[in-house]
Parts: structure tokens; sequence; C-alpha cells
């Protein structure tokens, strides 16, 4: 073939200007060059690009326009088939080498512990795997490091010092090379092949900026080859000359200006001794009309130079055409941002627009997807979704969690419930078990399940043969002893590996079922292929560690879901949209911290010590953003968009949106016209994107409900507590015994006052019970009563930390139950201690239910009945109204409940209340005020079954502060107890729905 490029006296860089698609330009660039020449000329042409994705859209180019050759398109990170590698040793895995720092790390941190914390470890092996990456492409050597001034930091350095001499045999050994160092190793061997032997076919890098050291190194060896050429992505044409002589002057005085979108380019101008305003186009790279560079350009001028906008931006013409393609929407809220963004991408699909969104918040881009639903429009979202967030990530996290620590109800109920576990046969069946299981078991009762619970819940269920079976493989995987200490990792990632699988696969099956299925799955299955091909340099780590790098490594790695995106509709990164390009770009989530997020922290260097040693500076990221935002700006249609306030606070605006906007605002009347038609635009998607938010069909406000069920759903059975509830919240014992709903205990409890109560009322039990035939005496009496109090405590609340703190509660009063049960058996014996009673209320047809906590037999023979309250008793006023407890359960031991006989006569009742400050509150029965409270109460029960009365909700409820178990249903808030209940007739006489 004919030579590609004519002869140039020095190195050959050519550049593509800002708003250009550069892939489609370098394609277009080479067919002009080779035109003429023999079909298979650009199979010849060596490529080398900055990225995979550039790789995949060049092909994607060239087998769009049909059958014919390509070039060989290479990453600039694959140069292994370009030279002889045969000496050099392969790459350390890249999950090797973090295993093996976090055991140096480890080591470290258990001889010298005040270093850092052990929870840092991973960061830690991460952060200085950077490090080691970045002096291998910079050239830095260990020696360099070691020799910093490092002035008034000397104690820091100590620290520091101490973790970098741990990674100095990395950089040493010639055997152990890591990606970097190998990269950098095979771009040295190539350009000194190349200074003696050029190659006589045409050799490209393209679309990189040079930013890394090795990179740099590559592109000035092909820019000096005779064939060769660099094509360097979005070079500013409107920066003046002198601006840009002040940025390389700043360069070699050391000064700052890593933030500016242009300073790569200069850098690596300057170190092939070229003006970068002097380099030529790329052949085919258009650049775009109109004046809109030239506004940004200005804008994003150096911060030492920006008094330039007083006289240069005046000068500034045709602004009104410029910025026409411009919109600024600013947002109240991330959800109107997102949805106005959904709006102009679907106006897109109509227009046959090519769009993108480009933005670095992953929760906008997530909400604009769930925005774009609504018409079925899919986009195609480059950045994937982290392993660990896909079903297979989070479920191996799952069980790794268990591998940890014993499972409680939340974690069984997580991986049973998960799609995949029990993947294989009868899967509806294992839904079934598992939702029973978490009803009868799980959220029964506070603790840990053990295998007696399930095996017991099992042997019930007599019309489910196959139950115990599915017992034993539950608890066999998920309840199996747990081993927290320290294990070689190869045994912990097999554990891992067949628990996962046999959890996967169900009882009844062999294999992994669908755990490994599809993409996401492969990429599951590669992620522990890759643990346990490097598990043998990961030494001894415990089950909370191996959990830990296990979750790491699931947040590392991206999947792509498998789905069928719209081919237009594009989200992006910034890396792809430097290769990219579209007929409407949207820069969305422009804030400060968000796009530029602010520079990873370095625990190692600091700035000045990273300039002293060569590394590159923090700021380096944030150049690369401007330079992606200026390129973005070029596009024919562009979006700036940004939400006013997010989550928890007002936002600041992206520096480079506050600098557009400052430079229009203060640069005469056209420039202010242009950013008000910049606004008013972005004023107009957000009203519709507002309007499409806010429900159009509203649904109008409940009532307060009081339903009206017939007479045959009425309640015939309630219990003593329920009486109260009837009395302040009917509609709760409407929903509760004429609906049958009923609150379900939490997965996760909580030491809350019920299990409190219950705790208490079990102590008082066991205490009497033990001392029935007598009290001892008070010391040993008072150890009795704490020893009960431990055990009860040990078993029935599994929080160490109320546990003491109920213990502490119950010596505080133990001595207040002591003198007082000396007073309750001078009057009498205990006879009946927590026994379940029932009895028909004459005349009603209901059944009163309730259980008594003590019953004792008075000297006189008459009883007393004694209720156990762990806060305040109820007061005298809310007694007369409310609170019936005493009384009625005065009414059932007297009605024959309770296994007493008929006619028993009821003398004392009291309240002994063992809250904060013990009380007794206590009453003699009074014949003639019990017949009264018995009237009351039968009234009160013929009200309830009368079927012309209602359920009001929230009649009289004691505390409005707080939520009740049917608020929610009674759609409360839509509503409130200034409002007449209305009576609401439900269901039919015969038990079938109400007509109409």
């Amino acid at each position: 073939m004919r030579d590609l490029f004519p002869p140039v006296a020095g190195p050959r860089v050519l550049a593509t200007p800002l708003g250009v698609d550069f892939c489609a330009a370098l394609v277009a660039g080479l067919d002009a060059m080779l035109q003429g020449q023999s079909p298979e000329a650009i199979a010849r042409v060596d490529l080398y690009v900055a990225n995979a994705r550039m790789e995949r859209r060049l092909r994607a180019l060239y087998i769009a326009r049909g059958a014919g050759f390509l070039p060989r398109i290479r990453p600039v990170q694959a140069l292994g088939d370009s030279v002889d590698l045969s000496d050099l040793p392969p790459a350390i895995p890249p999950l090797r080498l973090r295993l093996e720092l976090v055991q140096l790390i480890g080591k470290l941190l258990d001889a010298q512990p005040k270093l850092a914390p052990r929870s840092a470890l991973y960061d830690l092996a991460d952060s200085l795997a950077d490090l080691m990456g970045e002096m291998f492409e910079e050239g830095v050597t260990p020696q360099a490091i070691a020799g910093l001034d490092v002035g008034d930091h000397a104690i820091h350095w100590q620290r520091a010092q101490a973790f970098l001499d741990l990674v100095t045999h990395f950089l040493q050994d010639d055997a152990a090379l890591t990606r970097e160092a190998r990269q950098t190793r095979i771009v040295a061997r190539l350009a000194r092949l190349w200074q003696s032997q050029p190659p006589a076919h045409p050799v490209i890098v393209a679309g990189s900026t040079g930013s890394r050291g090795a990179t740099a190194q590559l592109m000035e060896a092909v820019a000096r080859l005779p064939q060769g050429a660099v094509i360097l992505p979005g070079i500013d044409r409107d920066m003046p000359q002198a601006i840009w002589a002040r940025l390389l002057e700043d360069r070699r005085e050391g000064l700052d200006g890593e933030d500016h979108p242009q300073y790569r380019l200069a850098r690596f101008a300057d170190r092939l001794g070229l003006d970068p305003w002097a380099i030529p186009d790329w052949p085919g790279a258009e650049r775009p009309r109109g004046g809109r560079g030239a506004v940004v350009s200005l804008a994003l001028r150096p911060a030492p130079v920006t008094d330039q906008w007083m006289t240069e931006g005046p000068r500034l013409t045709g602004l009104a055409e410029a910025m026409a393609g411009v919109t600024l929407l600013e947002a109240p809220n991330p959800q109107v941002e997102a949805t106005a963004i959904a709006l102009r991408l679907r106006q897109a699909v109509a227009e046959g627009k090519r769009a993108a969104v480009i933005a670095s918040d992953r929760t906008l881009t997530r909400q604009v997807t769930a925005a774009l639903s609504r018409w079925g429009i899919t986009p195609d979202d480059s950045a994937g979704q982290p392993l660990s967030l896909s079903p297979p990530g989070r479920f191996l996290r799952h069980v790794a969690e268990i591998e940890a620590k014993p499972a409680d109800p939340e974690a069984l109920a997580v991986i049973l419930k998960h799609p995949l576990c029990h993947t294989g046969s009868e899967r509806g069946l294992h839904l079934l078990r598992a939702r029973d299981l978490e009803v009868q078991v799980l959220r029964a009762r506070p603790g840990l399940p053990s295998r007696a619970r399930l095996v017991e819940w099992a042997d019930k269920r007599r019309d489910d043969p196959g139950a115990m079976a599915w017992v034993g493989w539950l608890t066999d995987h998920l309840l199996s002893p747990i081993d927290p200490g320290a294990l070689p990792m190869d045994t912990r990632v097999a554990r891992h590996l067949v628990r996962a699988e046999a959890l996967a696969a169900g009882p009844d099956a062999a294999g992994s079922g669908d755990l490994f299925d599809k993409e996401p799955g492969e990429a599951a299955r590669k992620l522990m292929d890759d643990l346990i091909a490097e598990a043998s340099v990961g030494g001894a780590i415990s089950a909370s560690d191996y959990r830990d790098l296990f979750t790491a490594l699931t947040q590392d790695r991206e999947v792509r879901q498998p789905l069928f995106p719209h081919a237009d509709i594009l989200i992006w990164g910034t890396q792809e949209a430097r290769v990219q390009g579209a007929d409407l770009i949207i820069l969305a989530g422009l804030n400060e911290g968000a796009w530029p997020a602010p520079p990873p922290a370095d625990p190692w260097l600091n700035r000045a010590l990273r300039a002293q040693a060569g590394l590159r500076l923090p700021d380096r990221v944030i150049g690369l953003a401007a330079h992606d935002f200026q390129q973005g700006m070029a596009a024919p249609e562009v979006w700036l968009t940004r939400a006013r306030r997010d989550a928890e606070t007002d936002t600041v605006p992206s520096r480079w949106l506050n600098r557009l906007g400052n430079l229009l605002a203060g640069s005469g009347p056209e420039a202010k016209q242009a950013l008000a038609g910049m606004t008013a635009r972005g004023e107009f998607y957000i009203a519709l994107a507002t309007r499409q938010l806010t429900p159009q069909d509203t649904t109008p406000f409940e009532p307060r409900p009081a339903p009206q069920p017939p007479a045959v759903a009425r309640p015939r059975r309630l219990s003593v507590t329920e009486v109260e509830t009837l009395i302040r919240d009917p509609y709760a014992v409407y929903a509760r015994r004429v609906l049958g709903l009923r609150k379900l205990d939490p997965l996760r409890a909580e030491a809350d006052a019920r299990v409190r109560g219950s705790v208490l009322h079990k102590v008082m039990q066991d205490f009497i019970e033990a001392t029935m035939t007598g009290l001892p005496d008070r010391d040993a009496a008072l150890a009795q009563l704490l020893g009960i109090t431990d055990s009860v405590l040990e078993d029935e609340a599994p929080w160490p930390a109320a546990r003491r703190l109920w213990r502490a509660r119950m010596g505080r009063v133990a001595g207040f139950i002591l003198d007082t049960e000396v007073e309750r058996r001078a009057r009498g014996l205990p006879e009946i201690i927590e026994r379940l009673g029932e009895w028909e209320v004459p005349g009603t047809g209901v059944t009163l239910r309730g259980k008594g906590d003590r019953i004792d037999r008075l000297h006189d023979g008459r009883l007393a009945i004694y209720d156990y309250k762990t806060g305040a008793p109820p007061t005298e006023k809310e007694e007369r109204h409310f609170a019936k407890q005493l009384w009625l359960m005065a009414l059932m031991a007297e009605g024959g409940a309770f296994g007493l006989p008929q006619g028993a006569s009821v003398g004392h009742v009291a309240y002994v209340g063992l809250g904060a400050k013990p009380v007794i509150r206590a009453h003699d029965i009074d014949p003639a005020e019990l017949a009264i409270v018995t009237g009351e109460f039968i009234r009160r029960l013929h009200h309830m079954g009368d079927p012309a009365s209602g359920f009001p909700s929230r009649r009289a409820i004691k505390d409005t502060r707080y939520a009740g178990d049917y608020d929610q249903l009674a759609r409360y808030g839509e509503w409130d107890e200034t409002q007449t209940p209305l009576l609401i007739p439900v269901g039919r006489d015969d038990g079938g729905p109400q007509d109409g």
C-alpha cells in the first residue's frame, strides 16, 4: 500500500475539534486517506484506541457499512501481540494482588494495631494497589518515595511508610509484575523496537489524551514513527494562543492547571515539543458551526485570567443563535429533574433523534430509567449494574452473611424467599412453606430459630408429608453450626459455594439450580472461580473478613442485564461520552460534589508530596470531567440539568454551570437574553414534569369510617384487654374480630414493652410457683427472685443490652416486690397463676376470655385478683371510663371461669405496677359497684351486637401521637378525630358481600 501519511519533520499529532463524534470522524478520515487504494489496505492499519468501549463502537461502525476489511483495532492495554514477550512473566491477577496485600496489611495491623482499624483492611489494600499501579505508570521508584521531603508531616509519614514498605517487593520483583508494571515494560520494549525497526504500515493511537504516563510514552513512540500518528480528541479551537501558552508556562513552573479541560492536551503537546494551537485537524473532522464553543471556552478559562470575561464577554456576538440549542433546567428536586429528562427523551424518540444522558450520579440515571418505563422505553445503559445488586450477587452475599453469624429470622426469610432459592422442582410448594414458617415460627417469638422449633412446626403439618425433609434441608444449610474463626481461604470459598449451590438447587436436586444462569449468573460464577483459583494466597481468614471481602468484590464487578434496550436512547458514563456523539446530549446532575465528583482521598501522599514525587495530582480527575463537560457542550442540542435540592439539603451548582451562568449574566443584553431563553426552555419542561407527577384524577378523601356489619358477623368472642379497645377504638375490634386481620409480628424483633411485659410475667410466675409453700427469708428470696430473672432473660430476651437494662430495673424493684409480696401473703395464698379462663356473658351471646396473672385465696375464703404492669397502672379516672380489666376479671371469676366454682366471691383486686415508680393500686370489691360495672358492660355488648350501631375509628384514643395497628386500613390521615364517623353498612346477613 502507498504511504498513508506524508512525511513530516517532527512527531505527527492531529486532533478532532470539540463537538465531533470522534469514532465517526476517525472512520471517515481513514476512508478519505485511503481513497484510491486497494480494499485490503485498511487491514494493514494498526489502530490503538483509548479503551474497549471505543473499540466496540468502531467495530460497530465498520460492521454497519456491510462486508469489508477492518483495521486491526485494539485498546492500548492490549499490546502483547505487537512484540515478543516470551521472557516477561504474566501479570499478577488483580484478585491475587489484592489478597496478597490484604495478608501483608493484616499482619502489619496485628503487630501494630494503632496504625489503622482492622475494618479498613480492604480499603487500605485497594488504595495501596492503586498507588502501586500509578507508580509503575508514572515511572516513580520506591527510592523516590522514600526520599521525599515530608517537612512537618513526619509522624503521619512514619505511619504511611510502614504500609508503603510492604509493597516494595512488588515494585522491585521482576517475577511478580502487576498489570501496570507489565504494560509499562511492554510500552518501553515496543518503543525501543520501533526506534530500531520502524513498521512500514500505518500505526495510529486514537482517542487518548495521554493522561497516564505509560500511555503517553506509547503515544510519543507512535507519533515519531514514519507512518505513525496520534489523534487527540476534543481540542479547543476557540482558546487563544495566549491561554495555551499560559497553561504550558504554569505547567513548567509547577503551578496549578490540572483542573482545566485542555491541560492534558497541552501537556502532551509540550512533551513532544509541539504548540497545541498549531496541531492540525484530522481529515473529515468538521468543526461544528456556531459560536457556542467560544462561549464555553471563555467560561472555562483558568481561574487567574477570568478577568478576561469583562473585556471579551461583551464582544461575543451571535449569542442567541449560539445558545439556541442549549436548555438550562434547574428542577426543585431530583424526581422532577429525572421526569423532565424522561419527557425530553420520549420526545426524541418521536423525532427520530439519537439522545444520550451523561451523568455520574447513578441514582439519577436509575430514576430516569424508571420514568421512561411509563412509555415502555428501556434506555441502553452502558454502565450496567454492580454484581452486588444483581440477583445472584445478592443471594451469594446473603449466604456469606450466614457463614459469618448465626441466621436470625430476618436472614432466614430473606434467603428462603429469594428468587434464586430452591429453583428446582416444587418451587411453589417451597414458597408456601416459607410463608407459613415465617408467620408461625420466625415471627412468633424473638431470638434465633432452633432446629427443634422447626421440626416441631413440620411435625404439625400432617397434610404436608414433605415438610420434614424440607426442614432437614433448611436446617442443614441455614442452621448448621458456623465457624467464625480463621480458616484457610480455600476452605471458606468451598463452604460458601457448596452452601449456596445447595440452597439454590433445593432438597431434591443436584447442581446449582438457576444460580449461575444468564449474564449476571455467569459473572457470579466467574467471581467464584477467580476466588477458587487465588484462594491459596489468601491465607487464613475469618468468616466476617471473608464476608467483607466478598461484598467488596461484588461491588467492583459490573454486569449487563439481559434486556432489549432502545437503540437511540442511551445512558453514558463520562468515558463513553468522550468517544461517541448524539443529536441530543443531556448533561445531568450538574451539582458540585456530584459532577465533578471530589478527588478521591489519598491516605498516603498529600498534594505537595505527589507533585514532588511526580505522581498524578488529585485535580486530574476534575480536569478530565471538565473536558467531558466541554465536549458535551458542543453537541447540536444540549440540556444542562440539576436539582436545586437533594434528599437532605440545598445543592450548589457545578462550577462549570456557575461559570457559564455568570459569564452570560454579565456580558451584556444579548447574553442575558440568551441565558433567559435557556432558562425559559427548562422551565417549560419543569412545568410538564410537575404536571406529570401531579395526579390528575385525585381520589377523594375517605370519611371517618364506622362500619356496620350485620348481626351474624359481629364479634362473639372478646378478650378482656379488647374491652378497653372496644371503648377507645371500636374499629380495631371490627378489623380484628370481624375481618380477621392481625398485625404481623416483626421479623427483626425488638426489645419493646410487649416483650418486657412477657418477661416480667414469666419472672413473677416462676417466682410465685417456686414459693407456693412459703417465702424464704428476705436475702434468700431476693437471691431467688434475681436468679429467676437471669434465667428468664437468658431464654426470652436475645438482646444483651436489653438483658442488662431489664436486669438492672428488676434489681431496683425487687425489694418492692418482696415487701408487697409479704403483705399479699398476709391476706391470702396464691391459688391460680397465669391461667386462661372463659365466661359467657349472660344474655349477650358473647364469650369473654382472659388470662389471670394471679388469683389468691384470701383467709376469709374470698378471692383476690392481681394484675402485673410493667408501666404505670391506670389512673382512677381511666379505670372509671376505660380500663375495666380487673373488674371484668372479677366478673369472670365469680361466673366460674379459671376453673373456679360458680358463685365464687371476689373481695379484692389490685394492679401491681413495677415500672420506674413501683406502686400498688388496689380496690376492695363492693358488690353494688360490681353490679354497676356488670350492667354497663352488658349494655356495651348489646350495643356492639346491635346491627344499627357502627365501629367508629379512634373514638377515644389515649395518646394521639402513636399510630394504631389499623389506622392505615381506616385511612386515618384523610380524616381526623374532629370529623363525625360515617356509618357504612358492610356485608350481608347471610355473610356474603354487600350489594352495590
